[in-house]
Formats: structure tokens, sequence, C-alpha cells
């Protein structure tokens, strides 16, 4: 089992990705100096005092049942920035009353049954990296709250006959990836949280990996899936397809934990992969680096991992690198003999049987050379392989330093991208400058489709001291909106979360969210499951 991640911030406590003083002098120079962030100590971290569970409660978890400092703490908040900012600073508004870890799906009906009854919140816990508020301790109407932690539901049978696999939702991704390489066989499911999240977790927020074009978002892996709700057991056929009415499947995959507890999900797997082959390409500008993507993706000849950074990702990343001046230096030149300066960095990528990896590479490379990008070779996409996952300990490490740091991601259809692309970043640029805090906003686009991409943004300013959480609220809030005007999704995979909540008539109209609520009163009379989340205040 993974260790557990630092209590204050992102992953191995053992690891730090640690910023060069070329790197920390860039960041100065361009946002001005900020005021370095302390950390408390775990044990001066104050939370409100937990409140006594009901018996019956007490009963259903019995040995599973933990009431420690720690145990609270780890369960109170998720890795948004506004959780990040009140765990490091030590003042929790809200945290479980206990934690239970359930040993069976049948314990956890028991706990969720006996909640119900006796008006306990409930909040589900996987691997507790949402960045949307999905995991906060809301009580809602209810005297206590308690977060049932996942992590000893984690079973992995293997169907090599159908190529699924049934899988515990408490498994984090490296230990199901693990399980299933053992059987010569992969789910490719790699979001940037990949370390820590938990198969639970990636069907309760619709997750979306790395390379999603090859192998599917999760909510496309799911054949079947168990939900153990306050009315009882909810579980779908393990088939290839069924005309059924309207796909329960569906309704659970996404429900964040608001309609009851995952217990079980069976995936659709692939063989692993012998070959893997990652480039780096770069476009003139965003726009055509984004007509490239869409001639890949409605051709059919979309690599499995497509990333396109805009022109400030590009600069930024370069400028934060180690080797900043090195990799400029070398860029340049190469550029240089193609008669283009600077740019946006294109990572692309292969995985499969050897011939089919150089055949599906040919034609991507024909496409993307008849839009005018550029190759750059092997190096900058086995270098972004290689920290593929370390984004949030970069996080961390510019948190320290007294900078505010967040990400948000949408989606909308090529018609409307270069629209929203502008808007959202527009939005982010001009209520930082509003706070006082001009700071950086740059993108990329990580998933694309036939008709639409995504666009994951993210923001760094000097933080305002004091008034931390404001600064958030307000910056935040903007670029909602910003979404909302423009027509696109409030989330493409991050979820809905607490932060997203009062969103939803936008996504989906009030009917839809009535709809949504008479699912939840048939599922959750009570309320209890993860108050606050998902649905906006009635």
């Amino acid at each position: 089992m993974t260790e557990p991640m630092k209590w204050w911030g992102w992953g191995d406590p053992e690891k730090r990705l640690e910023l060069g003083e070329d790197a920390r002098a860039t960041l100065e120079a361009e946002l001005g100096a900020a005021e370095p962030s302390a950390r408390v100590e775990l044990e001066e971290v104050t939370m409100p005092e937990a409140r006594a569970l009901p018996d019956a409660v007490t009963r259903a978890a019995a040995e599973a049942l933990l009431t420690g400092h720690e145990d609270r703490v780890r369960r109170a908040t998720g890795k948004s920035y506004p959780d990040l900012f009140r765990t490091r600073s030590g003042r929790l508004d809200a945290a479980p009353d206990a934690v239970v870890t359930p040993r069976s799906a049948a314990q956890v009906l028991a706990v969720v049954e006996a909640s119900a009854a006796s008006g306990v919140a409930v909040v589900p816990f996987g691997g507790g990296t949402s960045v949307v508020g999905g995991v906060d301790p809301i009580r809602g109407p209810h005297d206590a709250a308690i977060a049932l932690d996942l992590q000893s539901l984690r079973h992995c049978e293997v169907d090599h006959t159908s190529l699924t696999a049934r899988l515990g939702p408490g498994l984090r991704g490296p230990e199901a990836e693990a399980a299933l390489l053992a059987e010569g066989l992969t789910l490719g499911h790699y979001p940037q949280s990949f370390e820590y999240a938990t198969v639970g977790g990636f069907a309760a927020t619709r997750s979306a990996g790395q390379a999603s074009a090859g192998y599917g978002r999760f909510d496309e892996l799911v054949t079947a899936i168990e939900l153990m709700s306050p009315a009882g057991r909810l579980a779908t056929l393990e088939t290839a397809h069924t005309a059924a009415g309207p796909a329960l499947r569906e309704l659970i995959v996404g429900s964040e934990g608001t309609l009851g507890v995952i217990t079980d999900v069976t995936v659709r797997v692939r063989r692993a992969p012998a070959v893997t082959r990652y480039e780096g390409w770069i476009a003139a500008d965003f726009e055509s680096g984004a007509e490239a993507v869409r001639a890949l993706a409605q051709s059919g000849r979309l690599p499995d991992v497509t990333r396109l950074s805009d022109e400030e990702e590009t600069r930024v990343s370069l400028a934060l690198s180690s080797t900043a001046g090195l990799k400029r230096s070398l860029l340049d030149s190469y550029l240089r003999l193609r008669r283009r300066t600077g740019g946006c960095m294109m990572i692309v990528g292969w995985e499969g049987e050897a011939e089919d990896v150089e055949r599906r590479r040919a034609l991507s490379s024909r496409t993307l050379r008849s839009a005018g990008v550029v190759r750059l070779g092997g190096a900058p996409g086995r270098a972004w392989s290689h920290g593929r996952f370390d984004g949030p300990y970069l996080r961390d490490e510019l948190l320290d330093l007294g900078y505010f740091v967040e990400t948000m991601e949408t989606s909308h259809t090529w018609s409307r991208y270069q629209d929203l692309y502008g808007a959202v970043g527009d939005a982010l640029r001009d209520a930082l400058q509003g706070q006082g805090t001009p700071g950086l906003v740059w993108c990329h686009l990580s998933h694309a489709y036939r008709d639409g991409a995504s666009l994951y943004f993210t923001f760094v300013a000097p933080r305002r001291a004091g008034a931390e959480i404001e600064q958030w609220g307000a910056v935040k809030t903007a670029a909602c909106q910003a979404i909302v005007a423009t027509g696109g999704t409030i989330t493409h995979h991050h979820a809905v979360g607490r932060d997203h909540a009062p969103y939803m008539p936008a996504e989906v109209g009030d009917v839809g969210v009535e709809a949504l609520r008479a699912l939840k009163e048939r599922l959750d009379p009570a309320g209890i499951m993860n108050p606050g989340k998902l649905l906006p205040d009635a």
C-alpha cells in the first residue's frame, strides 16, 4: 500500500521539487516579491471538537472506527488552494467527527444505513485529491459527520477472456496498475493525481487520464458498478451493452458520493503496451496548434497522448526548469534553422505494439507537418513522461515561497474553443489585477475529441497575506462566470464538488437540477450523503 501523502500538501513526504535560484529570480522579476508562507506542525492544527456518534453508527463501524487527531486532519480537506491554505495555516473550520475504514461492502452498507437512521452525514473518502471541495466534511443539517475511508476495499479480479477487471474503490492508481501489469494488462488511466487518487475516486468524478485519446476517459472504461446507498444496494449488470432504459451506470459514475458509496468497479482493460513513444513538437502559436490537434482528432490520427501548451505555459515551463538557459539556447538554435522563433510546445505519444505505434506515429506526423508543426525529437517527450506527475509538488514549493497558485479546467466545441480560451484567460488576468496581485496565467490543451477539446488553466500571483481565501474566491468566481457566459462546461474532469455546485443550473438547466434532486431524494432521503456537493443549495 502506498504511504500516506503529506498531511499539509501533496504526495510523498520525502519528495520535494525545489526551484533553482534562476527560477526564483524569474518569479520575483515577473511577479514581485512574495511573503513566504510558514507551515504549522501537525499537533498545532486546530479544528472543531469532535461530536459523539450515535451508538448505532459506532456499532456498525466496530473496529473500523478512528478518532485520533491525525486521522481527522488527514480527512478534513482535499487539495484545492483553500484546502491547502487552511491546513498549512493550522486553522480547519470543519473536520469529520470520526473516520470509518470499512472492511467490506457489507460493512459500508451497514454504516450508511445506520448513519441515515441516526442523522449522521457521510463523506466518502478515497485519495483525498479533490481540488474542487469534493471531500469537505460538511454536516448540512446533521449533528455529526464521518469520513468513510475506503482504503481497505482493494480487490482486483481479472477476466482475461472478456478483458475486464473488478477493482476495489480503495486501490490507488499505482496499485491498480501494478496488479494489472502482473497479469500483462493495463488500465491506461493516468491523471496527474495518479499516484494518490483511487479507483473509486476515478469513477465518482468522471476522471480523464493523460492518455484519454488512446484508452478513453474513465467513464468510458467502466462497464459495471456497485453503489451502497441509504436506500440499499444498487448495482448494474456486467455486460458489454444494454438498451434497458437510461443507463444507471451513468447515474452512479460522476455522482461524487452524493447518492451513496461506490464499492466495486468493473472496467475494460487492455494488453500492456510493448512500446511507448513520446515526442516534442512545436507550433507557431496556440491557435494554429489547436487547429493541428483538431485535424488529428477529426482525421482519426490523434495520438494516445496529446498536450499543447500555449505560449505562456511554454515560456514559463522553460523558465522554471533547472536547465532553462541550456534548454532555451538549444530550442532557439533548432527553431532558427527552421525559420521559426518562439511558439507552443506540443507533447504527443503513442502506446501499443511496435508496428502499430510506428504506423500511427507516421500518420500523426504527416498531419502535424502539413499543419506547420515542427518536430523537436524524443527528448522533450521523455522529459514530460519523467515529470508527468510532478505538477502538484511544484505547487507546494510555490506555496512555500508565498505565491497563490491554482488550476481549473473546462472544454468547448472547436467552433467556440478560442472564444473560451480568450474569455477565461482575460477574466483570470483581470481578476488578479483587481486583487492588486497581477499574475501569470497559462493554459494547455490535454484532451481532444472530434467535436472539441479541453482547456486547463494555471494561474500564479503573490498571495494577499491575510486575505488569501478572499483572493482565491474573487479570481475563481470571475473565471467560472466567464466559462458560463461563453457556454463552456464548468468542469471537464475535476468534477463539481462544493466549489462548482452553484454553476450546475447553467450546466444542466433547472429541470436537470430538479431531476438530480429527485434521484438523490429517492436514494438518500435523509440527505446524509456528501452534503453540499454537486447540487446547488436549494
